[in-house]
Order: structure tokens, then C-alpha cells, then sequence
């Protein structure tokens, strides 16, 4: 026995999306700088150094000496002497007048005037210790620096900015269906 039947096919709809994609590109272009850097100022004084040596003193001691210097030495010896002559003969004129004392004067005076005192040895041409005075003065720099501040010139740039609107796109990719079918209806 055939019963009849009920067929149905049914089919489902289907949505189709497309989407295309936004598109967006931001740039941002490079800042002009101009950077200028002037030179400093510089300025510089310098004194000189001064360094006096007086050899003078150290000359004299090896008895060479300015003419003037050592005719005013051999006048003050002179006269040294010519006081120490003047004061032994009037010492020695004093001891002849005075010949009646004990003693012998004209014999001592012989043999005082007779003799030269005794020369001491050694080396004279040596000059004393410190006899060459120095002084020095050390220069003096002075350093003037006048700094000058950079020139900075910036121009801003904007950023670029490109936007494309992306979209979506829907439509029916498959409408829905429903079919219906009899069998064996009549048999």
C-alpha cells in the first residue's frame, strides 16, 4: 500500500555582505628648521712678564765694578788709610817723645814699619751669597668671552590627513524557497 506523502524542500536565504575597508593615511610632513649659531667674541689682553736680575752687587764682589763706584771705594779707602797713617805716626810720635820710658820705640817702629802686614789667600773672585737679586713678575692674560645665543627659525607644517570611507554593500546572495510536492496521491 502506498500512502500518499508530503514532500517539502525548503531553502534557506543567504545574505551576502561586501565590505570594502576604509582607507586612511595621516602624514606628517617634516618642521622647516633653520638653526644659526653665531660665533662667540673672544678677546684677549695679555701683560707681559717682567724679570729684572741686578748683578751688581755680585760684580762688585769680584772688583768689577762701575768706574764711578770704584773710584768713590778707592777714595774712602784712601782716606781710611790716610787716617790710619795720621794716627800712627802721631802714636808713634807720642812713644819718641816719650823715649825716656822703659822700652825701646825707635826699634819697635823699625820692625813695625819695616814689614808689610800679611796678606790672607784665597779666592776672591767668588761673589757672596745672594749677590744676584732677581724679581720677577708674572703676565697676566685676561680672556673676555661674549657668547651669542643661537638663531632658531621653525616653521610648523600642518599633517596631511587622507580619508576614504569604506562602504558596506548587502545584497541577497540566495532567496529563500519552499517547494511543496504530493506523491502518491491518487493510487
Amino acid at each position: 500500500m502506498r500512502l500518499p506523502q508530503i514532500r517539502i524542500d525548503s531553502q534557506m536565504a543567504k545574505i551576502q555582505i561586501q565590505q570594502t575597508a576604509g582607507k586612511q593615511e595621516i602624514q606628517q610632513p617634516n618642521a622647516k628648521i633653520s638653526i644659526q649659531q653665531p660665533q662667540a667674541e673672544i678677546s684677549m689682553t695679555t701683560t707681559p712678564s717682567k724679570l729684572q736680575i741686578d748683578q751688581t752687587q755680585a760684580w762688585e764682589d769680584m772688583n768689577l765694578m762701575h768706574i764711578t763706584k770704584r773710584n768713590d771705594k778707592f777714595a774712602r779707602a784712601g782716606l781710611q788709610d790716610l787716617q790710619a797713617g795720621m794716627a800712627r805716626r802721631a802714636q808713634q810720635g807720642s812713644e819718641l817723645m816719650k823715649i825716656e820710658n822703659k822700652g825701646n820705640p825707635i826699634a819697635s817702629q823699625a820692625i813695625a814699619n819695616g814689614y808689610r802686614a800679611k796678606q790672607s789667600l784665597g779666592i776672591k773672585f767668588i761673589p757672596s751669597r745672594f749677590a744676584v737679586k732677581t724679581s720677577y713678575q708674572p703676565s697676566e692674560v685676561q680672556i673676555d668671552v661674549q657668547t651669542n645665543k643661537p638663531v632658531i627659525e621653525a616653521t610648523i607644517r600642518k599633517p596631511e590627513h587622507i580619508y576614504k570611507q569604506g562602504s558596506v554593500d548587502i545584497s541577497m546572495q540566495q532567496y529563500q524557497q519552499l517547494e511543496i510536492d504530493y506523491i502518491n496521491l491518487f493510487g
